[in-house]
Formats: C-alpha cells, sequence, structure tokens
C-alpha cells in the first residue's frame, strides 16, 4: 500500500503535491498506519524536470525496460571494450534519450518547454541509462540528475579481484602517499551544485509566474462575469418594477372601472322609477 500511495503522490502536479501529500498522509494516520504517515509526510517535493520524468514513466511503463535493456547492451560493450559496438550504442542513446524527452514533454502536457527544463529531462534519463540507482528511482525522482562520469555506471558489479604479486617479485620501497582533495575540485563542484540548482529555482519561478498567469486571466474573467451577471440583475429588477407598476396601474383601473358601472348602474335604476 506504501508503494501504492507514493506513486499516486509523485503522479501528481506540483502544484498539488503538498495538499495531496497531507491528505494521503492524514488519511495513513486514520488507518493507524504511523510508518506510512511519516514516510508520506518527509516525500520531497519535484522539481518540475523530475515531475516530468516521473509522469513519463507513469503512462508509459515499458519506458524502464527499455532503459535498462540498453544499460545493459552499454555495460557488456565496455567490458568487452568493443569501440565499434559502443559508438553505435552510443548513437541509439541519444535517439532514445530525445525520443523519450518529447514523450515525457508531452505526457506532462508541457507545450512550450523552456531550454532548461529540457535540458534537465533529458540530462535525467541519461543518468537512469548510465546509473542503476537513479533508474530505480524513476517514478519518485524530487530532482533533475545528472552523470558526470564515463560509459556506463557500474555500481552493482564487483570489480575483479587485484593479482598477487608472486612470491619472490620484490617488495615496494615505498608506499604511494595519500591523494589529497584538491580544492579547484571541491569548488569547481559546489559551483556546478549551485549552478543546478539555480536552474531549478529559476524553473520554478517560471512555473509560478505561468500559474499567476493563469489565475490573473481566470480572475479577469471571472470579474466580467460578474459585472455581467450584476448588469442583467439590474436590467432584471427594472423589468421587475415596470411590470409592478403596470399591474398596480391596471389593477387601479379596473377597479376605478368597476365603480363607474355600479355608479351607472344606480343612476339607470332611478331613471327607470
Amino acid at each position: 500500500m506504501m508503494v501504492g500511495m507514493l506513486d499516486e503522490l509523485y503522479r501528481a502536479r506540483p502544484e498539488e503535491f503538498t495538499a495531496l501529500r497531507a491528505s494521503l498522509a492524514a488519511e495513513a494516520n486514520k488507518r493507524g498506519d504511523t510508518a506510512a504517515a511519516a514516510a508520506l509526510k518527509a516525500a520531497r517535493k519535484p522539481t518540475t524536470a523530475a515531475w516530468v520524468v516521473n509522469t513519463l514513466v507513469h503512462q508509459d511503463p515499458g519506458v524502464r525496460e527499455r532503459l535498462r535493456e540498453l544499460t545493459g547492451a552499454l555495460r557488456d560493450a565496455h567490458a568487452a571494450m568493443d569501440g565499434e559496438q559502443i559508438r553505435a550504442l552510443s548513437a541509439r542513446q541519444r535517439a532514445l534519450v530525445g525520443e523519450l524527452t518529447t514523450q515525457a514533454l508531452r505526457a506532462a502536457q508541457v507545450s512550450r518547454p523552456s531550454a532548461a527544463l529540457r535540458d534537465d529531462v533529458t540530462s535525467t534519463l541519461q543518468a537512469a541509462i548510465a546509473d542503476p540507482e537513479v533508474a530505480d528511482r524513476l517514478g519518485t525522482l524530487v530532482k533533475a540528475e545528472q552523470w558526470s562520469g564515463f560509459g556506463v555506471g557500474m555500481s552493482t558489479t564487483k570489480a575483479p579481484a587485484a593479482k598477487k604479486p608472486p612470491r619472490n617479485a620484490p617488495a615496494r620501497a615505498k608506499t604511494a602517499p595519500p591523494k589529497t582533495a584538491d580544492p579547484t575540485d571541491h569548488r569547481r563542484r559546489e559551483r556546478e551544485q549551485t549552478r543546478a540548482e539555480m536552474t531549478e529555482a529559476r524553473q520554478t519561478k517560471r512555473d509560478a509566474d505561468e500559474q499567476l498567469r493563469r489565475r490573473h486571466t481566470d480572475l479577469a474573467a471571472a470579474r466580467t462575469a460578474h459585472d455581467e451577471a450584476q448588469r442583467r440583475l439590474r436590467a432584471a429588477e427594472k423589468t421587475l418594477q415596470d411590470a409592478e407598476r403596470a399591474y398596480a396601474d391596471a389593477e387601479a383601473a379596473g377597479l376605478a372601472a368597476a365603480a363607474r358601472i355600479e355608479e351607472l348602474r344606480e343612476r339607470l335604476e332611478q331613471l327607470r322609477r
């Protein structure tokens, strides 16, 4: 049940995520499933790019298998150091990622994606091919992913054991000193992370601006409808007042005519005597 609730949560549009998360957590608490409630409350809202990719795999479960199959083929080609096969599979990878990027944006009904959003969707799909851990999180991604390594990730494959040196091999004179972290690399990674966060923040702002524009349009339409309804109400009230006045006039005329008839009847009786 927990997996199903998370799937339901990550199917939601970003603007609906927070309210649905609270609703699902409340339902879990009501059932007494405190573990599920805690997990739901801890679920992070996805960025737009992550939501687009999640939507793709929810609508087309076969995407996972297509990515997994290509991952295996690339891993085998790299293990065999088959350059020709690697080049062919790399071309196939580019074609597949391009196709799935377009399919993902269409599935999420994003008709005019920004270049940044398209790039983030593309890089996430590439990362899912290269990194099995990213592939495992498809459907519940919370941010755009990137693969900065070379080739295909081999995190699930054990490295071959190192061969033992022969007994008569001379011992090494010195052990190589451990490499120290390069501060330049650390700053570069920080810059890349900051740029990625800035890209996500800008996309979030663009989404918010678009949502604001839509709400402004809805508000203007509602005000126009309200003003038109008020105008029609005033016209209807005037028509009602005119009808009531005309009815009163007709009623008075009828009473006056009845009185005149009675008066004339009495005079006629007098003249007959």
